[in-house]
């Protein structure tokens, strides 16, 4: 998911301090941007990325809305020549074969789709209302699919990240991977992904649940395209999961708390999650797992990051690229201030985790322990179009406390260790065990 605002990556390089820029202090978070305020980011992502394979969505060309051709231009666009616009809309209607192709609510969908495009940012899509229903659908969380959130490396489309235990993760999926095509026999669609759209891959990889995809990937660089036939499932993943390790010093335990989005429902189960971890004294650390966790809302990394910090740290600077910043700042008591931490990460951290992790070791000197993370620094803001079309538009890029913008490659980790995807044993889990018992 993406940022919601969801932040993804873009090609624009940051190398312009921001000392000489004016700081504006949001004092409250109920002036946040209330419209969906991410990394993945969805992951979109949303950032913005999204949850990959929703129960089939059907939708047919009548359920475009109707829409009234008017020629006149505005006075205020008067200076704007549409007559080629216009040439090729009567070339089409008067010499196309197939008249029942030629919705004008389609055709102008289609238009505005390319005038979007044409700004050459994945990230930044028009949303006709059957593809935005989708993406509104999304979000909930609850879903039938493959379970990997998507994105773009470059031009490139590639998995974010596939969520825990999902049919993606089963079939060796893996955060980072490159989908070079999509092949569903059912849906006769055997295609490569070069020019998609996150809104194309969507329709393409999703599908009901039994019903089977295979995406083609290329891996770490690798010239060999790796098959993956993966069996869609009804997914449901929680945002917020607790466990414990028990610490071989003392009698005290380790609460390893897995964060996998920032979603609708995160903020609930996080004050679940903190209020358990309250009424237990035996408690010496914790360790903060995000990752393949692709992103969310940008006010949930904010909240769980507060708790962390100190009243009035920053947490993240949005730089909407008008000489401006804005500083987000915390803004209550955080509760656990003072308990020994370390941040587990990895390719598939995107967006709002990356947020999360950059604003506690930039505050707190937090160590971050795992893979670089994915790098997605741009902030995509949702609206809602008439007749239930929507638009995703990059508003802004947004940057750690110390000014670091992740688009120039990502949170480099303090301790750089890979998870062996052929062991049992979860070496960067371990590792953060090791550091805690060995540092507190």
């Amino acid at each position: 998911m993406n940022l919601e605002k969801p932040k993804q990556p873009t090609t624009t390089e940051f190398n312009n301090p921001m000392n000489d820029k004016k700081l504006i202090t949001r004092r409250t978070f109920s002036i946040i941007r209330k419209a969906f305020i991410v990394i993945f980011i969805i992951s979109i992502s949303y950032t913005f990325g999204y949850f990959v394979g929703l129960n089939g969505y059907q939708t047919s060309i009548s359920e475009f809305p109707k829409v009234e051709i008017n020629r006149e231009m505005p006075v205020e666009k008067q200076t704007l020549d549409f007559s080629l616009f216009w040439r090729v809309w009567d070339t089409l209607h008067t010499k196309y074969f197939d008249k029942e192709k030629l919705v004008p609510s389609k055709l102008v969908y289609g238009a505005i789709q390319g005038m979007v495009a044409s700004i050459g940012d994945p990230y930044t899509i028009f949303l006709p209302p059957p593809e935005n229903k989708i993406v509104q659908e999304d979000l909930k969380g609850n879903f039938e699919g493959v379970g990997i959130q998507i994105g773009f490396k470059g031009t490139q489309l590639a998995v974010i990240a596939p969520l825990p235990d999902s049919p993606a993760q089963k079939a060796g999926v893996r955060a980072g991977d490159l989908i070079v095509g999509i092949v569903d026999e059912v849906k006769q669609i055997d295609r490569v992904t070069t020019g998609i759209t996150l809104p194309e891959a969507v329709q393409a990889i999703r599908g009901p649940a039994k019903s089977k995809v295979t995406l083609i990937l290329r891996r770490d660089g690798g010239a060999n395209a790796i098959k993956a036939e993966i069996t869609r499932e009804s997914i449901n993943v929680p945002s917020v999961v607790v466990d414990y390790i028990e610490n071989d010093n003392n009698d005290n335990v380790l609460a390893h708390v897995q964060v996998l989005k920032f979603a609708g429902e995160t903020l609930t189960e996080w004050e679940e999650v903190v209020i358990e971890l309250l009424k237990r004294k035996d408690i010496s650390g914790i360790i903060l797992d995000v990752r393949n966790n692709p992103g969310g809302f940008l006010q949930g990394a904010i909240e769980l990051s507060s708790d962390f910090l100190d009243t009035g740290e920053v947490v993240v600077i949005e730089d909407d690229g008008s000489g401006l910043s804005q500083e987000f700042r915390v803004e209550k008591l955080g509760r656990f201030r003072s308990t020994p931490l370390v941040i587990l990460v990895n390719k598939g951290s995107a967006s709002a985790s990356e947020i999360f992790a950059g604003a506690l070791r930039d505050n707190k000197k937090v160590t971050l322990i795992g893979e670089t993370t994915f790098g997605k620094g741009t902030i995509q803001e949702p609206q809602q179009i008439e007749n239930g079309a929507g638009l995703h538009i990059t508003t802004a890029r947004w940057l750690t406390p110390s000014e670091f913008w992740v688009n120039e490659g990502g949170l480099v980790p303090d301790i750089e260790l890979e998870d062996d995807p052929e062991t049992e044993e979860d070496e960067q889990l371990q590792e953060a065990i090791n550091y805690l018992q060995s540092n507190y």
